[in-house]
């Protein structure tokens, strides 16, 4: 099993950046995949980014294509989400989640372990 916290939420206007982190105990995060998700006010939760335990495969939303990456630092059991060009539709709770094994899903049923969420809020 593993725990996930996130952090470095916080409130930017329009154009601006936020990087998101997802420290993990528990457990190794070298052998789970990483994935972020986030839910809207009256909206379902959506994928947003996901990445392999390896790092070597990302997965993005075609929303947020372009202007978030998503990253690992397995020796730090760490995951990290960068945003930028940050717009009022991004405004949500941004969740991380993982699974073990290492495959790249968008499914949210399938991620096992889940933070507890983080605030952005991205005003005009």
């Amino acid at each position: 099993q593993v725990q996930l916290v996130e952090s470095g939420g916080g409130s930017v206007q329009t154009g601006g950046s936020l990087r998101l982190s997802c420290a993990a105990s528990g457990d190794t995060i070298s052998i789970y995949t990483v994935a972020w998700f986030r839910q809207a006010p009256g909206k379902e939760r959506e994928f947003v980014a996901a990445i392999s335990s390896s790092g070597r495969a990302t997965n993005y939303a075609d929303s947020v294509k372009g202007r978030f990456t998503i990253s690992r630092d397995n020796a730090r059991d760490t995951g990290y989400l960068q945003m930028n060009s940050l717009k009022p539709e991004d405004t949500a709770v941004y969740f991380c989640a993982a699974k073990r094994l290492g495959a790249v899903v968008r499914s949210l049923s399938v991620y096992n372990y889940w933070g507890r969420g983080a605030q952005v809020t991205v005003s005009s």
